[in-house]
């Protein structure tokens, strides 16, 4: 009987202890589960963040592609095509390098700096194109691309209004103003071999200004400049005859195609919708 009663005990304590084991498993797992689904849920949250940094990377990329900024460089002494009004550069050229980064979706930022630093600001990849009036020509060619013409041009002389010069050949052997850089002293200092001496300044209407006080005997600047300048100015005319005839274009770095492309699709855009009409319409009136 005693013996009995003992293993009556120790299957009592036996099954005891298997339930014990099997509660304290059941608890285990219960905790495992909720660490598991805690460690998914953080997974999952990491995962999710990593795809949001990533869409993120490709968003701004994307921006980077279509957007960003295009840096163009001018000398805004130039009106009607670049000049200073109310702090801001305007112009012609000023108007259609706005209607290219608009094209383009990018931000446009214009530098004004000195002309005969245009080229090398472009060739040394500080800016992206430029605008100032740029004549095309073999030696500008050499250093940098040129986009289709958009406008054509004239240097054009600018006398005092008794000056006895009257034609183009009367400057050899006169002290002629030019602006520094411009195709006005690329052509002029042709002249220099005929015993004519040229004045080079660094804006145009300094030039001019010499002129007016009896410094120098003539100016040989671009068409539309000459214009303004002739009008802002007593006792100053312009010759009839041109001096050059030339036509301008945008330039950018050598090699930069993509760009360049670009450039010209806006330019035939412009043309073919008459906005660019309208551009030149707005600084230079119709004689």
């Amino acid at each position: 009987m005693k013996k009995k009663v003992l293993a009556m005990t120790m299957a009592a304590l036996m099954a005891a202890s298997i339930t014990a084991c099997g509660g304290a498993k059941t608890e285990t797992s219960a905790a495992d589960t909720t660490a598991a689904e805690s460690k998914a849920e953080d997974t999952t949250a990491a995962e999710s963040k990593s795809e949001e940094t990533a869409a993120e990377a490709a968003s701004e990329e994307e921006t980077k592609a279509a957007g960003g900024k295009l840096i163009m460089v001018t000398n805004a002494e130039f009106p009607p095509y670049e000049y200073h009004e109310g702090g801001e550069i305007v112009g012609i050229d000023a108007d259609i390098a706005r209607a290219i980064a608009d094209e383009l979706g990018m931000e446009l930022e214009i530098e004004d700096i000195a002309f005969d630093s245009i080229i090398p600001e472009l060739t040394s990849g500080k800016a992206d194109f430029a605008m100032a009036g740029m004549t095309v020509d073999e030696k500008r060619k050499q250093s940098v691309d040129f986009s289709d013409t958009y406008a054509k041009a004239s240097q054009r002389i600018i006398v005092k209004s008794d000056s006895a010069i009257a034609t183009p050949d009367d400057l050899k052997g006169k002290v002629v103003g030019v602006q520094q850089g411009t195709t006005g002293d690329l052509y002029v200092s042709d002249l220099e071999a005929d015993n004519t001496t040229v004045e080079r300044y660094n804006k145009g209407f300094e030039a001019v200004q010499a002129l007016s006080q009896g410094k120098i005997d003539a100016v040989v600047i671009d068409g539309e400049p000459a214009k303004v300048f002739v009008e802002q100015t007593d006792g100053l005319k312009i010759l009839d005859e041109a001096f050059t005839d030339e036509e301008y274009a945008v330039a950018v770095k050598k090699g930069n195609t993509e760009l360049l492309d670009k450039i010209n699709s806006t330019l035939k855009n412009l043309k073919e919708s008459g906005k660019l009409d309208e551009i030149v319409a707005k600084y230079i009136s119709a004689e």
